[in-house]
């Protein structure tokens, strides 16, 4: 796992010192992803130059150090990821007559292009990616992300200049690099608290499509295609899906992802995993433990809040399984120190407040171990959100009711206050008393008038309901969550939740998290659940295979259940967060304050402060919980004062 970067200057106007100088520079803003090694390489005739930072994994040698060179001299390569079947790869390039000088998987990967192009080869990557290929004959950079965007890949045109790299602070680096905010980039991020994909807060900067290939050749536009497409795998499932026993589909499904566990098991430094003591960390963890032969390591962290603190359960698990397990607890005032640091991991704007216990657990375990593995993923796969169980419910209730009906019980809904909801709730005995039931109705009451399962989805996803009041001059952009296509080859409303998550949700925002989180440490982040293979089959699965009744998992469940008894994992899905709520109107409250001073909000005439506000006025009065458009805000607020001055 890596840093990488480079550039290409169509104007072939540098010359190699200079060349070197500007990827240097790019790569040093890299070195937390990379501590381990720095490389850099030019072609002064050409106009390109790569640069990387090194996150020693495999090889540990100088053999393995990047960017590197085929054999044959025809490819350059600088990439940031793990190829997890590079040994079956390279077994049939030495057989095809390839001779290897390290054990790298970066080295396979250049031979692989060298012999068989890179077109041909990427399709048969197994693993997390992103890279750049320099073909020297034909003079053609190659971009290429892995199948479901588990490594960042942006890149941007500057006139003749191309710039590239993991994260967007590389591309800043360089003097060419026009820093330009992308105003209808922003309103889409408060929409959805991440800036969706291919958009960047940039004006002409880029996110590399997952499953995708960038090709740039002499004197032509890039040209992008896909080798592995999602939605091409989910029409293939609703077409193709063959009939299934319960205990075959178990079987099948523990056996992908044992090996997928396995593989990802592969390392020369020392590995470990993230337990939660939910479903995915837990399979996780079972998996690996299975497949060693000593005590794993396994880290989790807990929280003092009992309605935020899953602990307890990581570390049943933990003693079940027989793993080396660490914990720490959270101290608030800890977590409150990394806060104002978060605009510096991420450098575009992101507000999931996950991120921050996410870097508290990655901070934690790069004190013992390298790699870690996690159990991302498997909400998508195996529907295991809440939103699918009540999005589907709620429509199933309401979706008959002519849509006047459904908005008139909404507005009845909202015309009374919260507190009074929550004053008349009283009444209910404790053990069915919904906690916070004025928010929750007010919330019921704003799905209530949608119109069509898409909108509601939409809504259920949504944080500020119209982005572009917030961000006056903009046209929020409106991609695949918005084309009605989607619905007639996904037509049950489950899976179509579940497609357009891991389209949108999962590589936007969970893997983004991921990825910076425990790229700020040096820690590498493994995905066994994100294994092509294991995407694959899932969608194969009928809907009763993964969501029974009011609970999701049902598949990956059966599998964890032959390794760690229900009792020990059965129980409501608790979210990786923190009580930013009570923080807001807390110890956060001045550093909040300060970033909401409507002119700091109003500065550049990029935000419309008054419905800001509002929301601030409301969240500290008590009469609304806006924790996650507050924060979002705050996020924003955050890394313009970091990254726009």
């Amino acid at each position: 796992m890596c840093g990488m970067c480079g550039l290409v200057d169509g104007s072939r106007s540098q010359g190699q010192e200079a060349l070197l100088r500007q990827v240097r520079a790019m790569s040093d803003t890299l070195t937390h992803r990379g501590p381990d090694g720095e490389g850099q390489w030019a072609d002064a005739e050409a106009g390109v130059a790569f640069g990387h930072r090194r996150l020693a994994i495999i090889d540990l040698t100088e053999a393995g150090r990047q960017p590197m060179a085929s054999a044959c001299g025809r490819f350059t390569v600088t990439y940031n990821g793990e190829i997890y079947n590079y040994l079956e790869l390279r077994a049939e390039l030495e057989a095809a007559g390839a001779r290897f000088r390290g054990h790298s998987d970066t080295e396979v990967m250049v031979e692989a292009f060298a012999r068989w192009g890179v077109a041909a080869t990427v399709p048969r990557l197994n693993g997390i990616f992103a890279f750049a290929a320099w073909d020297h004959g034909k003079r053609t950079l190659w971009l290429g992300r892995d199948h479901l965007g588990i490594k960042p890949l942006y890149w941007g045109r500057f006139g003749p200049l191309l710039l590239f790299g993991s994260e967007l602070k590389a591309l800043r680096a360089h003097p060419g690099f026009k820093v330009a905010i992308n105003r209808d980039a922003a309103a889409a991020f408060f929409r959805h608290n991440y800036v969706p994909g291919p958009h960047s807060i940039y004006q002409g900067v880029f996110k590399l499509d997952p499953g995708s290939i960038l090709v740039l050749r002499p004197g032509a536009e890039p040209e992008i295609a896909r080798y592995w497409d999602m939605r091409a795998v989910a029409n293939r499932a609703r077409d193709q899906r063959q009939p299934m026993s319960e205990a075959e589909a178990v079987d099948r499904l523990e056996a992908l992802l044992k090996d997928a566990v396995a593989r990802q098991m592969i390392s020369d430094v020392p590995l470990g995993v993230f337990l939660s003591g939910g479903i995915d960390s837990s399979t996780v963890a079972a998996l690996a433990q299975a497949n060693s032969s000593s005590p794993v390591r396994t880290f989790s962290i807990g929280f003092h809040e009992a309605a935020f603190n899953e602990a307890e359960h990581a570390r049943a698990v933990a003693h079940h399984l027989g793993t080396d397990h660490t914990e720490l607890y959270v101290d608030p005032k800890h977590a409150l120190e990394l806060v104002p640091r978060m605009a510096e991991w991420f450098d575009e704007p992101f507000a999931d407040s996950s991120q921050i216990p996410t870097f508290m657990v990655s901070e934690l375990t790069r004190k013992h171990v390298t790699v870690a593995l996690s159990g991302d993923g498997g909400d998508e796969l195996f529907a295991g959100y809440n939103r699918y169980v009540f999005g589907d419910s709620l429509w199933r209730k309401f979706g008959l009711m002519p849509r006047p009906l459904r908005s008139a019980l909404g507005e009845g809904l909202r015309s009374v206050r919260p507190g009074v909801w929550d004053a008349l709730f009283k009444l209910v005995p404790g053990r069915f008393r919904p906690a916070q039931a004025g928010d929750k109705l007010h919330k019921l009451a704003e799905v209530l008038g949608r119109d069509g399962q898409d909108a509601l989805y939409r809504r259920l996803l949504t944080h500020w309901d119209q982005p572009e009041q917030l961000v006056p001059g903009s046209c929020e952009p409106k991609g695949i969550l918005w084309q009605p296509e989607v619905a007639q080859e996904v037509p049950d409303f489950v899976e179509r939740m579940q497609f357009l998550d891991t389209v949108t949700y999962l590589p936007d925002d969970i893997l983004v998290k991921v990825d910076r989180t425990s790229m700020a440490v040096a820690l590498e982040a493994r995905v066994p659940l994100l294994d092509y293979r294991v995407v694959e089959f899932a969608w194969t699965l009928p809907r009763s295979m993964k969501l029974r009744g009011n609970v999701g998992k049902w598949a990956l469940r059966q599998v964890l259940y032959r390794y760690v008894p229900p009792v020990l994992i059965d129980r409501p899905k608790m979210g990786f967060g923190v009580p930013i709520a009570d923080w807001l109107r807390g110890p956060l409250r001045d550093w909040a304050e300060d970033l909401l001073d409507p002119a700091r909000l109003a500065a550049d005439g990029l935000l419309n402060p008054e419905p800001i506000r509002q929301k601030w006025r409301e969240h500290l009065s008590g009469q609304r919980n806006w924790q996650y458009l507050l924060w979002d805000v705050l996020m924003f607020q955050g890394w313009r004062q970091r990254w726009l001055g």
